[in-house]
């Protein structure tokens, strides 16, 4: 569904684009409000039904963790409204760079969001195929992947495939980020050469209040939707709990990318209602007299709000859903309870597109030293002479091509 005209994102310092408050009410933007206004009544449950079910994940992943099934999670509890409002924006064609927490959007792209639970799980360095959903592998180097999102546009450029006016051939890419990743080089190194290049990518940040443990008004003494305009990227900032504002704002700007105008810096202020992941205790840096301002402002209650007092949807659909939801639940209890690790030398196979004469070498030293371990029955691994029973430096020469 192409906008009638391209939708110039302006920097509003001083405003947040909202056109959903806190108590399920419309309200009007000159420049957003016609585009939330194309939803229809059947696209607005899909943007509520997976957040919900994108909670139900993630709220079982969490408890999967604290109950020794995973090693870490980094919960996306309060910034569903920011994920799955702005991943409705973006076409098939578009390709999305996540960092670690983008469970809604990797839900609104259809990856089966348990296949997030390998890497956590410790099983798996990825756990699916980014091609098949034109959605990235998380990072977990905080704002690493802004450059490599910044790299791809810029290859998009190359490829031809930006101001075509073809609907099936332009296309645009979104990074997603925190707020602490903006006081990260990699971050505003991405911005400097999106700007240069006049890349087609979207920069699309959740300011969710807190990295880790400090507030973003230590990180900024200013709104963090400067930092794309310091830059001469246009930005905008939108409230990140209002799913319709971001569907609105994200799609304007990759509406704009696409037609060959550049990137765009979205600011979207959301909460992180739960831990920074799961080895964090928020309780010991913030005051519970904030959390629960923040939950007045639940992006999942104010959608049912509205959703119920125009009545678009009734009490089946949300009886329905939470069925659904509960069967996510479990189905990722078991897929996770299930999961077990491939071999050892599986970590060298997408190293490069194609063989590499090195990669190969060190797969094959890795396969050879464990196999030493596998030529003796029980106490072998005790043996005082490591190098006793194997082939002459078989061992050995594994174990320093290892260490080197």
């Amino acid at each position: 569904m192409q906008l009638e005209s391209t939708v110039v994102p302006q920097t509003r310092p001083d405003e947040m684009v909202q056109l959903l408050d806190p108590a399920g009410h419309r309200h009007e933007d000159p420049l957003y409000g016609p585009i939330a206004a194309q939803l229809d009544a059947e696209a607005l449950r899909a943007i509520y039904r997976d957040m919900v079910l994108t909670r139900a994940f993630d709220d079982e992943a969490t408890a999967l963790q604290r109950q020794g099934e995973l090693g870490l999670w980094a919960q996306s509890l309060g910034q569903e409204g920011a994920q799955v409002g702005s991943a409705h924006a973006l076409a098939g064609r578009d390709f999305v760079f996540p960092s670690y927490r983008e469970h809604g959007v990797a839900v609104v792209r259809g990856l089966d969001p348990n296949l997030l639970l390998p890497v956590f799980r410790g099983v798996r360095h990825g756990g699916w195929d980014p091609a098949a959903h034109n959605f990235h592998l998380y990072t977990f180097v905080v704002g690493a992947h802004a450059l490599h999102a910044v790299g791809y546009a810029m290859g998009v450029q190359r490829d031809g495939d930006v101001g075509t006016g073809d609907d099936a051939r332009d296309r645009a890419v979104v990074a997603y980020f925190g707020d602490g990743s903006t006081s990260q080089g990699d971050v505003n190194e991405a911005m400097i050469f999106a700007a240069s290049n006049n890349a087609p990518v979207v920069f699309f940040c959740q300011n969710n209040q807190w990295a880790i443990s400090v507030p973003t008004t230590t990180q900024s003494p200013v709104p963090l939707v400067h930092r794309g305009a310091g830059f001469g990227i246009p930005s905008v900032r939108v409230d990140g709990n209002d799913a319709l504002a971001c569907y609105a704002v994200t799609r304007a700007a990759l509406e704009r990318a696409r037609s060959g105008g550049g990137p765009t810096f979205i600011e979207a202020v959301t909460y992180r209602m739960g831990a920074h992941t799961t080895s964090d205790d928020p309780t010991r840096y913030r005051a519970g007299a904030e959390e629960e301002s923040w939950r007045a402002k639940d992006p999942i209650t104010r959608l049912r709000r509205y959703l119920e007092d125009e009545r678009l949807a009734d009490e089946a659909f949300f009886a329905a859903l939470d069925d659904e939801a509960a069967t996510r639940r479990d189905g990722t209890r078991a897929f996770c309870r299930a999961l077990t690790g491939g071999p050892h030398t599986e970590m060298f196979d997408h190293v490069y597109t194609a063989a590499h004469p090195l990669v190969e070498e060190e797969r094959a030293a890795l396969a050879a030293y464990e196999a030493g371990f596998a030529d003796a029955g029980p106490g072998a691994h005790d043996d005082p002479d490591p190098g006793a029973g194997a082939p002459a430096d078989t061992r050995g020469a594994a174990r320093e091509e290892v260490a080197r």
